[in-house]
């Protein structure tokens, strides 16, 4: 392998396919980033053996190879090399990198040790705009629980149907939904899997800040999401995960259809508020929250018998019955962080009914959380 690239292309790759590097004892070439090259492209590789990512850069090649290296010591090495273009050949397992003034040599293994990342053939894909895919899952993925008893809530839930993406996620205490348009001749019938959170996650961080498609393609097993290069009609970054098996909850059923009182206030206010009276809550994380119709207030209450108490007034619209419930501020927050409307919907059910938090003018986005049943 010999090849000329250039710094901030070989950077970008490193810092994207270096995240899904394994610390592992047992089997070290999990550590490593597989560089292979082949044609006009440079190809980094790196996976856990339960998410892969691939990366392609355009390099000017001299002569094909592969080779893996330590991940997070060539990303420290890369980012302090001066030049803007970097030579690169492999010898002996040794990654010999070269420029002005330098010359570093890297111990390397063999990339035929690397583990295989799967190539799904499918013909089960469509795409999506990858910055409202990312806005989306980035909406609803903390709301996921990493659960070993119930794995099938450990992901994000994707229900695919002609013109329609549902996506949700639960800890079993609270639920978000966020619901997506497809163009209508995306899928020939319908598809759900479960994805999980870490891989959600990576595909938040790699696809939320760049324009352009992402393809999404999954088979029983597997699920991939793809976009391509801006300069040829090549995949850029792919990343592949393996599917969480089980039945996801009935979640909606979970979601009232009906609300015994409604309130829409002011979400900055509403948030501050609730982070104020969190700092006096006790172990069970309470707040407590009383409407007052008729002064169109909502009352908010913690009280630590070590620090003290806290109780706000937040105005708001407010129908219904009047009522006095509890809900675990961390969830609150959870919800409401979410939301990106300048006022918030929410909506009660009793004292110990779920609570359902949504933005003003969007009916795309539900935050369901359950209260705090008094003892």
């Amino acid at each position: 392998m010999k090849i000329s690239i250039l710094k901030e292309n070989l950077l970008a790759g490193l810092s994207i396919v270096s995240r899904s590097t394994s610390k592992s004892v047992t089997l070290p070439i999990l550590n490593n980033i597989l560089f292979s090259v082949e044609k006009n492209f440079l190809k980094l590789s790196a996976t856990d053996l339960e998410l892969g990512v691939r990366y392609w850069t355009l390099a000017k090649v001299e002569e094909e190879g592969a080779i893996t290296v330590p991940a997070k010591f060539l990303v420290n090495l890369i980012s302090l090399v001066p030049d803007k273009k970097i030579s690169l050949e492999v010898k002996n397992n040794i990654l010999h990198i070269e420029g002005k003034g330098y010359k570093n040599q890297v111990k390397g293994l063999k990339a035929e040790e690397f583990p295989i990342i799967p190539e799904i053939k499918s013909d089960k894909s469509l795409e999506i705009e990858g910055k409202a895919l990312s806005e989306g899952l980035s909406q609803i993925v903390d709301t996921t629980s990493p659960s070993q008893a119930r794995p099938e809530i450990s992901g994000v839930y994707f229900s695919l149907e002609k013109g329609t993406m549902e996506m949700a996620a639960t800890d079993s205490f609270r639920l978000a939904e966020k619901k997506l348009s497809l163009p209508k001749t995306s899928l020939a019938e319908k598809v759900s899997l479960i994805v999980p959170s870490k891989t959600i996650r990576e595909v938040v961080n790699v696809f939320g800040e760049k324009q352009g498609k992402v393809k999404v393609c999954f088979s029983p097993n597997q699920a991939m999401f793809e976009s391509k290069m801006e300069e040829a009609p090549h995949p850029q970054t792919q990343i592949v995960s393996r599917l969480i098996e089980g039945e996801y909850p009935n979640y909606k059923e979970i979601i009232p259809k009906k609300f015994k009182t409604q309130l829409v206030l002011q979400k900055q206010e509403f948030l501050n508020q609730i982070k104020a009276a969190s700092l006096f809550s006790g172990k069970i994380n309470e707040v407590k929250l009383k409407t007052d119709a008729s002064q169109g207030v909502l009352e908010i209450f913690a009280q630590n018998p070590d620090l003290g108490q806290s109780k706000s007034q937040v105005k708001s619209k407010i129908k219904g019955e009047k009522i006095n419930t509890s809900f675990n501020y961390r969830f609150l927050i959870g919800g409401l962080v979410n939301i990106k409307s300048k006022e918030v919907i929410f909506e009660l059910n009793g004292e110990e009914g779920p609570g359902v938090l949504r933005p003003t003018g969007d009916e795309k986005f539900v935050y369901v959380v359950m209260p705090i049943k008094s003892s």
